[in-house]
């Protein structure tokens, strides 16, 4: 009896967890790995306070094929963060892409050498101090006549013989693993991109000229100085791809799937998409999180205690329920004065980031909530091994 209380116990609380993830993201694995990184050149630092990015290959489901995320300068959520950047990885058979995000130290990246400051290892490209982030100008862009906070520290990285590979292990990948401290900085607390970030991505997927089939690993734009900045002297093509680079699959381009010209498909060259049970797109609006799933209804033996139990589960979700209802209508309200106000593009970025910061606080307090209930309501164990009655 007592080791059924424990797996229901252990049931309910893994469902809340697995729909309440504080910081869940799509999880995806291909076939086939990613083109190398190309050849580009940072472009200028906009302004004090913007922390590199670097570029990196994502995965277009729709249209099975890998496209061009460029690098670009973007502020940092709090101060104090920096950036892991995403990865892909061969695990089991497939290429397992995962994600980058915002922490306090900088995580496992894959081992890959993004360049300008992300070698692999860390970052080299500047530090935090006292609130303010002072630029490693040996690895970074920067105009020191509207920028004074730098520094020089020479990094040993021969950029001639730069390994140009966009994905750690299996044949050909970079052969690195994560150290202590990386493996503690991945389970530390996170931030997910910022809104410029996802931005970013969404006007490359949108583009068919940073799809690999087309540009052949040579994106046309490789960086920019501001998410979003695709054209104009911020933009920077690529000079060279990292290396040559043929699709798997023989395939008419910028077609999406179920529509494409049928090919033979072989474990070698046959793309595949799944998402994990605990992952899923980062929320930047109340409404775009998970719906609220009611825990397994305890069974410990003790109905008036279950049902004690059940009825503060219900308040608890209904209290949630109501705030995020209200954290969405604010939301919403800034969102028509912005409109009224006709508010310029960094202005409606700088909200967006807002908001995704506090739908992702709301739902870490929530989880914490449900956390404790769980805790409260968890059998203690008998001191003879027994079941409480």
């Amino acid at each position: 009896m007592g080791l059924l209380v424990v797996r229901t116990f252990l049931l309910g609380f893994l469902t809340v967890m697995a729909s309440l993830t504080t910081f869940a993201q799509l999880r995806i694995s291909v076939g086939f790995g990613p083109p190398a990184l190309p050849v580009y050149d940072q472009p200028v630092c906009p302004g004090d306070g913007y922390i590199w990015t670097p570029g990196y290959w994502a995965w277009d489901e729709d249209y099975e094929d890998y496209y061009w995320v460029p690098g670009t300068w973007v502020l940092a959520p709090e101060p104090g963060y920096l950036w892991t950047p995403p990865y892909w990885a061969w695990d089991d058979g497939a290429f397992v892409f995962y994600n980058g995000y915002w922490g306090p130290e900088v995580g496992f990246y894959g081992g890959i050498d993004y360049g300008y400051g992300y070698f692999g290892n860390g970052f080299e490209g500047g530090r935090w101090e006292n609130g303010r982030f002072f630029y490693n100008r040996s690895v970074n862009n920067i105009n020191v006549t509207n920028i004074h906070n730098v520094y020089n520290t020479t990094v040993v990285n021969d950029s001639n013989r730069m390994n140009r590979v966009s994905y750690n292990g299996g044949n050909g990948g970079v052969n690195a693993r994560p150290t202590p401290q990386q493996e503690a900085a991945a389970h530390a607390r996170h931030l997910p991109p910022v809104a410029g970030q996802t931005q970013q991505i969404q006007a490359a997927r949108r583009n068919p000229e940073f799809r690999a089939t087309t540009n052949h690993g040579k994106p046309p734009v490789a960086a920019t100085a501001r998410p979003g900045e695709f054209k104009g002297g911020g933009a920077v093509p690529a000079r060279a791809a990292g290396a040559p680079y043929q699709p798997p699959a023989k395939r008419t381009a910028n077609q999406p799937r179920g529509n494409e010209a049928p090919h033979p498909a072989s474990p070698e060259n046959e793309a595949r998409s799944r998402t994990s049970n605990n992952e899923s797109r980062p929320a930047t609006h109340p409404n775009e999180l998970p719906p609220m799933q009611r825990p397994t209804a305890p069974n410990t033996g003790n109905a008036k205690r279950d049902q004690k139990y059940q009825q503060q589960q219900q308040k608890l979700q209904q209290r949630q329920e109501q705030q995020r209802q209200k954290l969405q209508q604010q939301q919403e309200k800034e969102h028509q004065q912005l409109a009224k106000q006709n508010a310029s593009e960094a202005k409606r970025q700088a909200t967006e980031q807002r908001h995704q910061q506090q739908t992702q606080q709301l739902q870490q307090r929530h989880v914490q909530e449900q956390q404790k209930m769980q805790q409260r309501q968890a059998p203690a164990p008998h001191p003879e091994g027994r079941p409480q009655k």
